[in-house]
C-alpha cells in the first residue's frame, strides 16, 4: 500500500495497513497495442510481439501506482497518424492491478520495446507444517518463494488444535488475545512483555514488546542430571539414527599429542607495528612456493595454506587488557591447525618477545620460531624469508592419519540471527553437539551476553555445583561489565536481528542456547584459556562475531560452526562453516553458506538433515575447504577491555 512508506510502528498502524483496501476499477478496459506496419527501410531493434498482446487495466487513478512507477500522470491520448519512417517516442503505461493480482509495465521509444511482467499475487496452497515445538499439521495459506508460510493462513494440527494468523518470514504474531504487560511466551519461556494490548493474529515485533531483563540476579541450582547420569554419559543422547555417520576423520597428530585438521604455516606479529612485515612475508612465500588460493579440497599431506594474522594490539595496553592480547596470541601460536609458526616482534613493545616465549611454556622450537625486527641487521624481510623456508620444509612432510571423533573440538556460534535461527539452524547444531559429546568429543558455546534470559537453563545443566558457581560468575561478570559502562544488560538485538524477526535479548538467547543441545555442562573457561575438559564447555567472550569466533578458536576448537539468518562472509583462523537458517540466504549467497538448514521448514526431517550435516562437518575436518578458506577470509579479533596509552 503506497500510503505506507515506512514500517508500521504500532499495532494500530499495522491494523490500518492490513485493513486499507486498494482502489480497483470495476470495469476492465481492453486496449489493442498492435504496432503499425513497418516500412522496408525501417530497422527495428527489438522484435515485435506475436501474437497481438492485450493488456487489461483496472486502474482507477494514478494515485494507486506503485512507488517509483515511471508511468505518466497524464490521461492517455489517442496517437495521431504520422509517417512510420520517423522513430516515434511513445510512452504507454497500462497497469492491471486487482483481480489478477499483478500488472504489466509497457514503455519504450519505439512502438514496442520492452514489456516487464511484475510478480503476480501469490495463491493459497496447502502444505505440511511442523511447529517450532514439533507439532505436525496442515497449513493452508500464502507462501514465499521458498515455499514457506508467508502471509495470512491457518494450521490444523494432527492433535486437533488450530491456529489462524499472520505468518511473516520469521516474525511472530500472538496466538491469543493478550493484554498490556503480559508476558509473551516462545520456546516455552517468556521473551518479554507487551507494551500494549494485542489481538490474536496481530504481529508482535521489537516496537511493541519490551525485555524483562534488568541487572544482576540471585540464582539457585536445580540440576537436571544426576551424578550417575554424568558419570555414565547418560546425558549425551542423540535422538536420531547416526549409524551411517563416520566416527573418525583424517587429521594431523602433532608431536605433543594434539590433533589438527589443517596443516598451515602461520606468521604472527607480537605487536601491530610489524603488521606490514608479516603481510609482505606471507605474500612473498606464497608466490615463491606457488601455493594456490581458493582450493576446494586440501590434500593428504604438505602445507595447505600460508596465512598472516595482523592485529592492532601488543602495546599501549595495561593489566588484564594486555594479558588478554598475550593469551590469545599464545593460543594462536600453539594451535594444532598450524604445522609451523613464525612469530615476528618489533623489540620495544609491551608484549616483549622473550616474555612471550615464557608464556608459551614447553613448545617445539623446530616448528615455532621467533624474529625480533629491531635486532636484525639489514633487511628483516630477507631474514624472515630464510626462517620461513626452513619452516615450510619441515611442515611439508606432515601427513594426515586416522583420528577418532572423540578428538574433534567444535566451536558453536551464531551471528546475524533471524526469526528462524531458533527453529532451524541452532537446533541442528544442538543435535550435532550432542552427537559429538556422545562420541567423547568436545563442543564450546560462547557469546555470554546472548545467554542473558536463558542462563538458568545452562546453569541447571551443570554437571556439578562447582560448575554451577562458575557459570553464575561467568554471567554476572559480563553483566557487571555492561553496568560498569552505564549500559543496560538487555540492549542486544541488532537492526539485522530485528528486521529478521527477533524482538528481545531473551528471544535471541533462547534461540542461541539451542546450539549446545541437551548435554551436561562439563567445563567453564575464562576468556583466552585453553580447553581442559571434554564434553560441552562454556567460554567467556562477548557476542561480537569476530571476537567470539576468535575466542572459540583460541580455546582450541578445530572448527567453528556459525549459524546465520542474515549472512556474513568472514572467518576466523580455523575453518568457519556458515549454516543458513533459511533457504533464501543459501540461494542468494552460495559463496558464503556451507550448509542450508532452512530445509527443516520445507519438509525435510531433522533426522535427515542432521545426518547430512554431520557428514559435511566431518568432510571439512578431512580437508574439504569451507567457503571462508576458499575466499581467503581468515582474520583474528581480540577482545579489548582496557585503556589505550
Amino acid at each position: 500500500n503506497p500510503a505506507y512508506t515506512k514500517r508500521p510502528q504500532s499495532s494500530a498502524e499495522v491494523r490500518k495497513f492490513l485493513d486499507t483496501p486498494f482502489a480497483v476499477e470495476e470495469e476492465e478496459t481492453v486496449i489493442d497495442i498492435t504496432p503499425p506496419p513497418v516500412e522496408e527501410e525501417t530497422v527495428i531493434t527489438t522484435p515485435p510481439p506475436a501474437p497481438k498482446p492485450e493488456l487489461k487495466s483496472a486502474l482507477k487513478s494514478q494515485d494507486n501506482l506503485p512507488l517509483g512507477s515511471a508511468a505518466s500522470r497524464e490521461e492517455p491520448q489517442t496517437s495521431k497518424s504520422i509517417p512510420w519512417g520517423i522513430i516515434v517516442g511513445v510512452v504507454l503505461a497500462i497497469i492491471a492491478f486487482g483481480g489478477v493480482g499483478g500488472y504489466f509495465l509497457l514503455s519504450g521509444k519505439s512502438p514496442v520495446e520492452e514489456v516487464v511482467l511484475l510478480k503476480e499475487e501469490p495463491k493459497k496452497v496447502t502444505i505440511s507444517y511442523t511447529s517450532s515445538l514439533g507439532d505436525n499439521g496442515q497449513y493452508t495459506g500464502f507462501v514465499d518463494e521458498g515455499g514457506r508460510p508467508n502471509g495470512w493462513g491457518k494450521v490444523v494440527f494432527d492433535n486437533g488444535s488450530r491456529y489462524e494468523g499472520n505468518f511473516k518470514n520469521g516474525l511472530r504474531d500472538s496466538t491469543a488475545d493478550l493484554k498490556e504487560g503480559e508476558n509473551v511466551i516462545k520456546y516455552g519461556y517468556p521473551i518479554g512483555h507487551l507494551r500494549e494490548d494485542h489481538k490474536q493474529g496481530e504481529f508482535i515485533n521489537d516496537v511493541n514488546i519490551k525485555t524483562n531483563l534488568a541487572g544482576l540476579l540471585d540464582y539457585s541450582y536445580s540440576p537436571v542430571f544426576t551424578a550417575e547420569d554424568v558419570a555414565t554419559m547418560a546425558d549425551a543422547k542423540v535422538d536420531y539414527d547416526a549409524e551411517d555417520i563416520p566416527t573418525s576423520f583424517k587429521g594431523y597428530r602433532r608431536k605433543n599429542g594434539e590433533i589438527g585438521i589443517r596443516n598451515e604455516l602461520w606468521i604472527v606479529p607480537t605487536v601491530g607495528c610489524v603488521d606490514g612485515i608479516v603481510n609482505q612475508l606471507c605474500q612473498r612465500l606464497k608466490a615463491e612456493v606457488g601455493l594456490p588460493d581458493g582450493v576446494e579440497h586440501y590434500g593428504t599431506s604438505g602445507v595447505e595454506r600460508i596465512v598472516a594474522f595482523p592485529h592492532n594490539y601488543g602495546c599501549s595496553q595495561l593489566s588484564g587488557d594486555h594479558e588478554n592480547t598475550r593469551k590469545v596470541l599464545r593460543d594462536l601460536v600453539l594451535h594444532p591447525n598450524a604445522g609451523a609458526v613464525l612469530v615476528v616482534g618489533l623489540g620495544c613493545e609491551n608484549n616483549q618477545p622473550d616474555k612471550f616465549k615464557e608464556l608459551l611454556g614447553d613448545y617445539d622450537e623446530t616448528r615455532i620460531r621467533f624474529m625480533v625486527s629491531q635486532k636484525v641487521e639489514g633487511d628483516e624481510v630477507e631474514e624472515g624469508m630464510k626462517i620461513l623456508r626452513e619452516l615450510y620444509a619441515i611442515a611439508s612432510k606432515d601427513e594426515r592419519v586416522d583420528i577418532p571423533l572423540s578428538e574433534l573440538r567444535v566451536g558453536l556460534k551464531c551471528g546475524g540471527s533471524d526469526g528462524f535461527s531458533g527453529i532451524t539452524a541452532n537446533p541442528l547444531l544442538g543435535v550435532f553437539s550432542d552427537f559429538i559429546v556422545s562420541q567423547g568429543g568436545t563442543t564450546v558455546l560462547t557469546e555470554v551476553p546472548e545467554m542473558f534470559g536463558a542462563e538458568t537453563i545452562l546453569m541447571n545443566r551443570c554437571a556439578t555445583p562447582e560448575l554451577f558457581g562458575e557459570t553464575v560468575e561467568l554471567i554476572n561478570d559480563f553483566k557487571n561489565y555492561f553496568l560498569s559502562h552505564g549500559e543496560p544488560v538487555g540492549e542486544n538485538p541488532s537492526p539485522g536481528n530485528k528486521a529478521g524477526g527477533i524482538s528481545t535479548l531473551e528471544e535471541k538467547a533462547l534461540g542461541c542456547t539451542q546450539k549446545c543441545g541437551k548435554s551436561a555442562v562439563r567445563g567453564v573457561l575464562p576468556y583466552g584459556e585453553r580447553l581442559q575438559h571434554k564434553g560441552l564447555n562454556l567460554l567467556s567472550a562477548p557476542g561480537n562475531d569476530l571476537v567470539a569466533s576468535t575466542a572459540l578458536a583460541s580455546s582450541g576448537c578445530h572448527i567453528v560452526l556459525f549459524t546465520t539468518g542474515r549472512g556474513t562472509p568472514f572467518g576466523t583462523f580455523v575453518p568457519t562453516m556458515k549454516v543458513s537458517t533459511n533457504s533464501n540466504l543459501a540461494k542468494n549467497k552460495p559463496t558464503w553458506i556451507d550448509f542450508n538448514a532452512g530445509v527443516l521448514v520445507e519438509g525435510q526431517s531433522m533426522a535427515e538433515v542432521f545426518r547430512n550435516f554431520a557428514k559435511k562437518v566431518i568432510a571439512v575436518a578431512n580437508g574439504e575447504a569451507a567457503w571462508n578458506e576458499r575466499k581467503n577470509y581468515q582474520e583474528i579479533a581480540i577482545f579489548k577491555t582496557g585503556v589505550t596509552l
